[in-house]
């Protein structure tokens, strides 16, 4: 069982790689081919009469891991300038605004309509209006730099803000000055904490000449964003700001003390270091994205109870989204139709426990957004005409 197992996990990252490398061509995002291949490899071991071992409590550790790297890869690759300050702005207030309103809007619907609560309907509502960073940032690789850009940290601040609104809601039975000086105080660490990480990891990255030496430095910031986590704190903030100092290494030379480090052995590491993050971004992605279709049942996508309601949801997800660009005057196209649901909707929906559970919202509900999303994302991207850069895809 243990070479079949081997077999076929290599040949399925084989086919994802190929995935990636047709995907500026085919322009349709590889996460359709993956959960396409994972439920096809479930359907054939059970007509072969293969027994795989039981991973499906592997999908959160490689979710965890794979958002940390993800948008870790994402920020590595953007530079900041007094000149993106505004784009830097629109896309924190879209990602804010896209959120709330969707969040508040779904949450008011399943109170009034489902009669739910409306604490427990706003907890659930917040999986369901996080775009998925693991989807769209590496969709968004065609895409030219403006807009990839602005993809790439829209997608990130969901995530983070996401996250924030999420452990807060299951703080907030209620909402005082306690709460709101404890919110005070994770902001105050978080901050502290990415100073010193990203010190501390940058003259790490500089100094270490074992010839192993960029693994560590990825462990030692998952380690950070796992520790974070058990004190709820918003970790994926200093994984964004820890990616966006190396990429802007080079712009700490004005500062007097940085002189103490030589920062041209850093930045000479630093594209070293961007393209393991790239390689094993594509690793994890790539597994979880399997693993959640293999695991992804047939009757839980043609779930009909479900189905008017993830059409619903789809339909009030990219109205608002339709109303955010329009608000801030972004392009429409493509933008619109970058707006998936994954691995952070997945990671958050099965963090909740009663009695905060909805029997709506279940494990139906958020395949079937997953998936329509998804497929909305690529048929605009196929459709959209938007000229697309050479270079890496995912």
């Amino acid at each position: 069982m243990e070479i079949t197992t081997i077999i076929i996990f290599c040949c399925l990252l084989l086919v994802s790689y190929v995935f990636d490398l047709t995907a500026s061509r085919t322009k349709i995002p590889s996460v359709i081919f993956l959960l396409l291949c994972g439920w096809a490899v479930k359907k054939a071991t059970v007509w072969l009469n293969v027994d795989l071992p039981d991973l499906y409590l592997a999908l959160p550790v490689l979710g965890t891991v794979g958002l940390v790297l993800i948008v870790l890869e994402g920020s590595l690759e953007l530079n900041l300038s007094r000149s993106k300050l505004e784009l830097v702005g629109k896309s924190f207030l879209g990602a804010l605004v896209a959120l709330c309103a969707t969040a508040l809007l779904l949450a008011l619907t399943l109170n009034y309509i489902a009669g739910v609560g409306f604490l427990p309907a706003l907890i659930n509502a917040v999986p369901l209006s996080v775009i998925s960073s693991a989807i769209a940032i590496p969709s968004a690789r065609r895409l030219i730099f403006p807009n990839r850009e602005f993809i790439i940290y829209e997608s990130s601040f969901s995530d983070i803000l996401g996250v924030f609104f999420f452990n807060f809601l299951l703080l907030s039975t209620t909402i005082d000055k306690n709460l709101l000086g404890y919110l005070l105080i994770q902001i105050v660490l978080i901050a502290a904490i990415s100073l010193v990480s990203i010190v501390s990891l940058s003259f790490l990255l500089g100094r270490i000449e074992y010839h192993v030496k960029f693994i560590p430095i990825i462990l030692l910031v998952v380690l950070i964003y796992a520790i974070t986590k058990v004190y709820h704190l918003p970790g994926l903030t200093f994984i964004l700001l820890f990616g966006l100092s190396l990429s802007n290494i080079s712009k700490f030379r004005k500062i007097s003390w940085m002189a103490r480090f030589n920062l041209s052995d850093i930045e000479r590491e630093v594209n070293r270091f961007k393209d393991m993050t790239t390689e094993f971004t594509f690793l994890v992605r790539s597994l979880f994205f399997l693993l959640f279709g293999y695991y992804i049942e047939t009757d839980d996508v043609l779930n009909v109870d479900t189905s008017l309601w993830a059409a619903a949801i789809v339909l009030l997800i990219f109205s608002v989204r339709a109303i955010q660009l329009w608000l801030f005057r972004l392009p429409l196209l493509p933008l619109l139709f970058i707006s998936p649901r994954g691995l952070i909707t997945i990671l958050l929906f099965i963090s909740i426990q009663p009695p905060y559970t909805i029997s709506l919202i279940n494990k139906s509900l958020i395949t079937q957004v997953i998936v329509l999303t998804s497929l909305i994302m690529a048929i605009g991207l196929i459709t959209s005409g938007e000229e697309v850069e050479v270079g890496r895809s995912a």
